[in-house]
């Protein structure tokens, strides 16, 4: 079963139109609501305190019969925050440890750094929170990783720890058990050498971002 959260950024709706027709149970926060009708998906659910979706987007997902759960505004939660906890449950009970993000890049920089936060929060807890974009994959990361790619793409190993401790094979700029700093900028714009290149992280969590 695949599992994806669609948030209020920014989406390309042609590109999102292909995406979502292979997500099983499709959450959606406040706006994201819009984001998913507008390529031709009715969420599964939507959550939040429903200050940013559309009045239209709105009626035509409560006349869809489409679960609602409407908070305050006043919480300690994002409504994003609240989209993933549900999804980190569907996730849970069907075995899945793969969580896809949409429409949570562009836009805020503060929203973004938030979600940067949920994506560590769910790496921590042994899932993957995938940000995909038309232009960008990015998730965090501890422990091993063969990853999938074009030869000169390009790959950027981001610690959000104070210090990560990475392993790379199939780069053209390695690392043997090296740290990286969260105050130097050394692990962006690596490059894939083949198509596939193997990534370990023994110490700290790393944010890793292809960029297509």
């Amino acid at each position: 079963m695949r599992i994806a959260v669609i948030a209020g950024g920014e989406w390309d709706a042609r590109w999102g139109k292909e995406e979502l027709q292979n997500i099983h149970f499709l959450v959606a926060a406040d706006r994201g609501g819009d984001a998913a009708l507008a390529a031709g998906r009715v969420p599964d659910l939507l959550i939040g305190d429903l200050d940013s979706i559309s009045e239209a987007g709105l009626n035509q997902i409560k006349s869809s019969g489409v679960k609602i759960e409407q908070y305050p505004q006043a919480k300690d939660e994002t409504d994003l925050e609240l989209a993933l906890n549900r999804a980190i449950a569907k996730a849970r009970a069907a075995s899945e440890t793969d969580i896809i993000l949409y429409g949570a890049s562009g836009g805020r920089i503060d929203h973004f750094m938030g979600n940067v936060a949920l994506m560590l929060m769910t790496a921590r807890q042994g899932l993957r929170l995938i940000l995909k974009d038309k232009q960008h994959e990015a998730w965090v990361m501890n422990g091993l990783n063969h990853i999938q790619g074009e030869p000169g793409q390009k790959i950027s190993l981001i610690p959000l720890t104070e210090k990560a401790v990475v392993t790379t094979d199939g780069l053209a700029y390695p690392l043997k058990a090296e740290s990286l700093w969260q105050y130097s900028p050394r692990g962006v714009s690596n490059v894939f050498l083949e198509k596939e290149a193997t990534v370990e992280v023994s110490e700290g969590y790393v944010l890793v971002v292809l960029v297509r």
